[in-house]
Protein backbone atom coordinates (compact mmCIF):
# COMPACT_ATOMS: atom_id res chain seq x y z
CA UNK A 1 0.00 0.00 0.00
CA UNK A 2 2.88 2.38 0.78
CA UNK A 3 4.31 1.73 -2.68
CA UNK A 4 0.98 2.64 -4.25
CA UNK A 5 0.95 5.86 -2.23
CA UNK A 6 4.44 6.73 -3.40
CA UNK A 7 3.53 5.95 -7.00
CA UNK A 8 0.49 8.21 -6.80
CA UNK A 9 2.48 10.99 -5.13
CA UNK A 10 5.19 10.92 -7.81
CA UNK A 11 4.86 13.02 -10.93
CA UNK A 12 3.93 10.96 -13.98
CA UNK A 13 6.64 10.87 -16.61
CA UNK A 14 7.10 9.01 -19.86
CA UNK A 15 8.51 5.55 -19.46
CA UNK A 16 12.18 5.20 -20.14
CA UNK A 17 14.79 2.56 -19.50
CA UNK A 18 16.67 3.50 -16.33
CA UNK A 19 19.43 0.96 -17.01
CA UNK A 20 20.02 2.47 -20.45
CA UNK A 21 19.82 5.92 -18.85
CA UNK A 22 22.59 4.98 -16.44
CA UNK A 23 24.86 4.39 -19.45
CA UNK A 24 23.87 7.72 -20.97
CA UNK A 25 24.51 9.44 -17.62
CA UNK A 26 28.20 8.57 -17.98
CA UNK A 27 28.35 11.65 -20.25
CA UNK A 28 27.15 13.73 -17.27
CA UNK A 29 29.35 12.22 -14.54
CA UNK A 30 32.29 14.57 -15.06
CA UNK A 31 30.15 17.43 -13.75
CA UNK A 32 27.18 15.85 -11.90
CA UNK A 33 26.72 13.17 -9.26
CA UNK A 34 23.75 11.09 -8.10
CA UNK A 35 23.32 8.59 -5.33
CA UNK A 36 23.59 8.35 -1.58
CA UNK A 37 26.89 10.20 -1.24
CA UNK A 38 26.45 12.57 -4.19
CA UNK A 39 28.10 15.96 -3.82
CA UNK A 40 28.13 19.03 -5.99
CA UNK A 41 30.88 19.09 -8.59
CA UNK A 42 31.21 21.59 -11.43
CA UNK A 43 27.43 21.09 -11.65
CA UNK A 44 24.95 20.41 -8.85
CA UNK A 45 24.18 16.93 -7.57
CA UNK A 46 21.02 15.68 -9.24
CA UNK A 47 19.26 13.64 -6.54
CA UNK A 48 15.56 14.50 -6.55
CA UNK A 49 15.89 16.77 -9.58
CA UNK A 50 12.97 15.32 -11.55
CA UNK A 51 9.90 17.40 -10.71
CA UNK A 52 11.85 19.78 -8.45
CA UNK A 53 11.96 23.57 -8.64
CA UNK A 54 15.09 24.78 -10.42
CA UNK A 55 18.02 26.26 -8.57
CA UNK A 56 17.39 24.57 -5.24
CA UNK A 57 20.44 22.34 -4.68
CA UNK A 58 22.00 23.53 -1.45
CA UNK A 59 25.54 24.82 -1.68
CA UNK A 60 25.64 25.18 -5.46
CA UNK A 61 26.25 28.58 -7.08
CA UNK A 62 23.96 28.79 -10.10
CA UNK A 63 24.29 31.11 -13.09
CA UNK A 64 22.44 34.41 -12.88
CA UNK A 65 20.26 33.26 -15.77
CA UNK A 66 19.13 30.10 -13.96
CA UNK A 67 18.54 31.99 -10.72
CA UNK A 68 16.25 34.42 -12.58
CA UNK A 69 14.33 31.57 -14.23
CA UNK A 70 14.04 29.74 -10.90
CA UNK A 71 12.64 32.91 -9.36
CA UNK A 72 10.04 32.89 -12.11
CA UNK A 73 8.94 29.37 -11.20
CA UNK A 74 11.04 27.12 -13.46
CA UNK A 75 10.48 23.47 -12.51
CA UNK A 76 12.43 20.48 -13.81
CA UNK A 77 9.32 18.68 -15.04
CA UNK A 78 9.49 16.26 -17.94
CA UNK A 79 8.85 18.86 -20.64
CA UNK A 80 11.53 21.21 -19.30
CA UNK A 81 14.05 18.42 -18.76
CA UNK A 82 13.53 17.10 -22.28
CA UNK A 83 14.10 20.56 -23.75
CA UNK A 84 17.08 21.26 -21.46
CA UNK A 85 18.79 17.93 -22.11
CA UNK A 86 18.33 18.44 -25.86
CA UNK A 87 19.66 22.04 -25.97
CA UNK A 88 20.54 23.48 -22.55
CA UNK A 89 21.18 27.02 -23.77
CA UNK A 90 17.73 27.19 -25.39
CA UNK A 91 16.13 26.69 -21.97
CA UNK A 92 18.64 28.55 -19.78
CA UNK A 93 20.47 31.21 -21.79
CA UNK A 94 23.95 31.89 -20.43
CA UNK A 95 23.89 28.68 -18.39
CA UNK A 96 27.23 27.69 -16.91
CA UNK A 97 26.67 24.20 -18.30
CA UNK A 98 28.95 23.73 -21.30
CA UNK A 99 27.36 20.46 -22.47
CA UNK A 100 25.76 20.90 -25.91
CA UNK A 101 22.95 18.41 -25.28
CA UNK A 102 21.84 14.89 -26.12
CA UNK A 103 20.89 14.20 -29.73
CA UNK A 104 18.74 11.08 -29.36
CA UNK A 105 15.24 11.32 -27.90
CA UNK A 106 15.59 7.81 -26.42
CA UNK A 107 18.75 8.88 -24.58
CA UNK A 108 16.89 11.83 -23.09
CA UNK A 109 13.93 9.71 -21.99
CA UNK A 110 16.23 7.07 -20.55
CA UNK A 111 18.42 9.48 -18.60
CA UNK A 112 15.29 11.07 -17.10
CA UNK A 113 14.12 7.57 -16.08
CA UNK A 114 17.52 6.99 -14.49
CA UNK A 115 17.42 10.32 -12.63
CA UNK A 116 13.95 9.44 -11.31
CA UNK A 117 15.49 6.54 -9.38
CA UNK A 118 17.29 9.02 -7.07
CA UNK A 119 15.22 10.80 -4.44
Amino acid sequence: MAVLGLALASPAFAEGDAAAGEKVFKKCKACHAVGEKAKNKVGPSLNGIVGAPAGQVEGFKYSKSLVELAGGGLVWDQETLVAFLKKPKDVVPKTKMSFAGLRKDDDITNVIAYLQTFE
